[in-house]
C-alpha cells in the first residue's frame, strides 16, 4: 500500500504527511442508514473505506475516518437510518475540513457515495474555499462506474442489484441474498430534465412506497460483476487524482 488510513498514524507520523503535501482523502458513507432487507445499515461506509482503501493501494494518500453521519432525510421511516439536518452536516463537514487545512494538509480530496450529501459537500468545499484558499476535489459514487452501471439495465438507485453486487465483492457473508427481492414500487418517471426528490416510505398510500426499503431488483446482484464494478470505480478514482495532483503519477 502506497498511502496510509490516518487512524493508524501517530500524530508526529500525520504531520510529516501533511508537511509532504500528501493528499488527504475523506470518504463519506453512512454508518447507520436502511439498505432493504438484505444490506446492513453500514453499507454506505464499508463501500466508501473499501474504496478509499483501493486508491491508497495505488497512490501516496492518507485516508481520514469516514464521516458516517449526514444528510440523508429520504431513509428515516426506517428504523436505524440516521439523519443530521443539512446545516447540521455542512457544518460538521466544513469543521473537520478545516482542521485538516489548520493542521497543515492543502490537497483535500472527498469520496462520497450518497446522492442527498451531493448539494451540502459543494457548500462545505465553497466554505472551505472562502474561509482558507483550498480548493476541496469531490468525487460522488453516482457520477462513476458508468460502463458497469449499464450491464444492470435497471431503475433501481438504492439497495439495488449494483449496489448489493458491490457488497457481494466486499464483503459477501454480511449480504442477505435469501431476504433480497424485487421493489413492489413502478420505474420512476420520466421527468428529465427536472428533478424529483423522494421519500422512501413504508406506507402502501405513498408515492415512493417501497416496503423493504430497498429500490430496484437486488436479487440479480452478481460478486463476479461486483468486482469488475469496483475495479471500474478505484480506476476512475485512481485516475482522476493522478490529473488533480500530477505528481503522484
Amino acid at each position: 500500500m502506497r498511502g496510509c488510513f490516518l487512524e493508524g498514524l501517530t500524530w508526529d507520523e500525520a504531520e510529516r504527511l501533511f508537511k509532504e503535501n500528501r493528499p488527504v482523502l475523506i470518504p463519506v458513507g453512512a454508518f447507520a442508514k436502511e439498505h432493504g432487507l438484505h444490506l446492513p445499515l453500514d453499507t454506505d461506509s464499508a463501500i466508501a473505506r473499501h474504496l478509499a482503501g483501493r486508491v491508497a493501494d495505488e497512490l501516496p494518500v492518507v485516508v481520514a475516518p469516514v464521516i458516517g453521519f449526514g444528510y440523508y432525510p429520504a431513509f428515516t421511516d426506517y428504523p436505524g437510518s440516521q439523519h443530521l439536518r443539512a446545516e447540521t452536516f455542512i457544518a460538521l463537514v466544513t469543521d473537520i475540513l478545516a482542521g485538516f487545512a489548520g493542521q497543515g494538509a492543502r490537497r483535500l480530496a472527498i469520496l462520497n457515495t450518497g446522492y442527498s450529501t451531493e448539494a451540502p459537500l459543494r457548500i462545505a468545499a465553497r466554505n472551505i474555499l472562502e474561509q482558507c484558499g483550498i480548493r476541496v476535489a469531490i468525487a460522488d459514487l453516482r457520477h462513476l462506474g458508468a460502463q458497469g452501471r449499464s450491464k444492470l439495465r435497471e431503475n433501481g438507485v438504492h439497495a439495488d442489484a449494483y449496489e448489493t453486487s458491490l457488497m457481494l465483492a466486499i464483503d459477501p457473508g454480511r449480504v442477505r441474498l435469501d431476504r433480497a427481492e424485487p421493489a413492489q414500487n413502478g420505474p420512476a418517471a420520466d421527468t428529465w430534465p427536472w428533478a424529483l426528490p423522494g421519500l422512501l416510505s413504508r406506507d402502501p398510500a405513498h408515492p415512493d412506497h417501497s416496503p423493504s426499503g430497498a429500490t430496484g431488483d437486488p436479487a440479480r446482484a452478481d460478486a463476479e460483476l461486483g468486482r469488475e464494478f469496483l475495479a471500474e470505480i478505484a480506476a476512475e478514482l485512481i485516475a482522476g487524482l493522478r490529473r488533480l495532483y500530477p505528481d503522484l503519477s
